[in-house]
């Protein structure tokens, strides 16, 4: 810590705030907020440290600022409003530069409504973001033949009407417009359609249509037919668009399921936004963060990235885990939402549960997503070879991996496999079995390295390629095993890994303990798929050899047959066969005296 950082840290106030940590270049590099910034900035120097990430950024902090706030809400919005002007390397960011558009219902006399991606702070009303501009196209279309609001952008005043300034335009003569412009239609009425259009953009579509029926009845109750017959077809034509809604839960709450997927520095964010038990929009956003970040700042981050701008809050917000700070951030949503909010993590098979669980499988498509777009920039290198180099802190990229698997029954018939993968899958061309030689009874050690030594005294005398990454099914002591045969075989630059069955955990040469690899990395996965494929092609393998054993010692019971007759006639016919071919066939194959000797068995002759 340098003198001035020093300095700083003694005169930290306790007051409410936000603080910058500053590099060596006077940049900004992370932004965090604080109800105490006295106790908040001087944990990161003072305290324990409880992160790679933190003591990683801690070593680069040359600096900081503060700004005090006079509460923890002030502060949040501010942290948030600082992040996304100054993007620091060491804070969750929005990956997506462009913004997504909005809705916007403009505040005038007669309100304008369209897309756009600028926001005026001049009392309109915003609808979004929306992630999928198809969608919000869609959306604006069908509510253009519902309801007659104008589609021009002129400036319409009392005084410009009086002044009779404007003229009804094409719109007025097809009747998508009833001329606000010369005073065509009143305030109130124009402004209620407005209101109808704002209920269907908050997904209570089903509500306006219960609106419009009672409309539609106190019309006809007044003989004013041609009015009901207008309301008739509207509702019949929202109540097309809300079918298209699919109803996701049965108390008709308003809420939003938010989840998230991560791997490495990429996340993935996905919001069901729910009103009145129906799926009325999906929001997706693409995240930038550090490695190892923790899943509950990840939530923090999207709650209020998503809900600092003109966003409705609904009256529970679904997620897998509390996010950090929940209790500020329920505080901050209360400030905006219609209806106090809540924070909602399903424990237990519910509704609730499942659209946990169904807005998680999209977080993670999108991931997967994310991941093909990389993959095609690396070359076409699937993303999952990146990760587990990343993981393993490999050299190279592990394009080419072998791993090995032993196979044994109490010590009898044992074998074991290796099995290929190139590029992330499987190639069987390339899967070797081993009859184990050298080790009597149940030694996996003393197996793993018999095969080792012999798989790569073969590739050491034929030149083959080292493959990117050794991989052996079992723990330290099969570890220790192969490395000290390929040591014995002076085979140099080379990667080897174990992976044990019980807790999945991964072993490097050398180190005591597992290494930590994410549950929820894609490189674990591929790492179980290979040792679960050498363990299934060794169990196939043991499987036949022990089945074979069986076999041919019932031939061998037969008088006069020995082994290496029983081992012919078996390349050329199954036991089952044998027991049913004619003796010129048998002959064929082992001769005529000891094909007489097994038909006259088989045939109790």
């Amino acid at each position: 810590m340098n003198a001035v950082l020093e300095d700083k840290i003694n005169s930290l106030p306790s007051s409410p705030g936000i603080y910058q940590f500053l590099n060596e270049k006077g940049k900004v590099i992370y932004v965090g907020k604080a109800k105490n910034l006295r106790n908040r900035v001087r944990s990161y120097f003072k305290g324990k440290v409880d992160s790679p990430k933190t003591e990683i950024l801690v070593s680069k902090i040359f600096d900081f600022q503060l700004i005090v706030t006079d509460s923890e809400i002030e502060a949040l919005v501010l942290e948030n409003n600082l992040i996304k002007e100054f993007k620091p390397r060491y804070n969750i960011n929005l990956k997506d530069d462009k913004s997504f558009p909005y809705i916007r219902v403009t505040n005038e006399m007669f309100p304008q409504i369209f897309p756009t991606r600028n926001i005026v702070k001049d009392g309109s009303k915003y609808f979004g973001p929306y992630t999928d501009v198809k969608n919000m196209k869609n959306s604006l279309r069908i509510l253009n033949k519902l309801f007659k609001i104008r589609s021009c952008k002129l400036d319409i005043t009392q005084e410009a009407i009086d002044k009779k300034k404007f003229k009804v335009c094409l719109d007025y003569h097809i009747k998508k417009c009833e001329g606000p412009c010369e005073g065509l239609v009143t305030q109130a009425h124009y402004n209620g359609m407005v209101n109808q259009v704002i209920k269907v953009l908050r997904g209570k579509t089903d509500e306006l249509i219960s609106e419009l029926k009672s409309q539609m009845e106190s019309a006809s109750t007044k003989y004013e037919f041609e009015k009901a017959a207008e309301l008739r077809d509207r509702i019949d034509q929202l109540q097309v668009y809300s079918s298209k809604q699919k109803i996701v839960s049965n108390d008709l709450e308003d809420r939003d399921v938010i989840s998230a997927a991560f791997e490495g520095k990429d996340a993935a964010a996905t919001i069901l936004n729910i009103r009145s038990g129906k799926l009325v929009g999906k929001r997706q956003f693409n995240l930038s963060i550090e490695e190892n970040e923790e899943l509950d700042q990840i939530y923090s981050a999207i709650i209020k990235f998503y809900y600092n701008e003109y966003v409705e809050v609904p009256q529970e917000i679904i997620l897998e885990i509390e996010p950090e700070d929940s209790e500020t951030l329920i505080e901050w949503l209360n400030t905006k939402a219609f209806k106090k909010c809540k924070f909602v993590i399903p424990q237990r098979q519910s509704d609730t549960k499942s659209l946990m669980l169904m807005c998680k499988h999209n977080a993670e498509f999108q991931l997967k997503e994310i991941q093909l777009q990389k993959m095609k920039k690396e070359g076409n290198v699937p993303f999952v070879l990146s990760a587990l180099q990343r993981d393993l802190r490999l050299k190279k990229l592990p394009r080419l991996i072998e791993c090995f698997d032993n196979s044994n029954l109490q010590g009898t018939d044992a074998v074991a496999s290796m099995v290929v993968f190139v590029d992330g899958k499987p190639k069987k061309s390339l899967y070797r079995k081993f009859i184990i030689k050298t080790v009597e009874g149940p030694d996996d050690f003393a197996s793993m390295k018999e095969i080792i030594t012999r798989r790569y005294n073969r590739v050491k005398e034929e030149k083959l390629p080292v493959p990117d990454l050794i991989m052996v099914d079992g723990g330290k002591g099969q570890l220790s095993s192969a490395v000290e045969a390929l040591d014995n075989l002076s085979i140099k630059n080379y990667e080897i890994i174990g992976l044990a069955k019980r807790l999945e955990e991964v072993f490097l040469p050398g180190e005591s303990e597992a290494q930590s690899i994410p549950k929820t990395s894609s490189s674990l996965k591929l790492l179980q798929h290979v040792r679960d494929e050498a363990h299934r092609f060794a169990i196939t393998f043991h499987r036949e050899r022990r089945s074979k054993r069986t076999i041919t010692s019932e031939l061998l019971e037969i008088k006069g047959i020995g082994e290496k007759v029983a081992q012919k006639l078996l390349t050329k016919f199954s036991l089952e066969e044998i027991k049913i071919t004619d003796e010129k066939k048998l002959a064929d194959v082992i001769g005529g005296a000891k094909a007489k000797l097994i038909y006259n068995y088989y045939h109790n002759l």
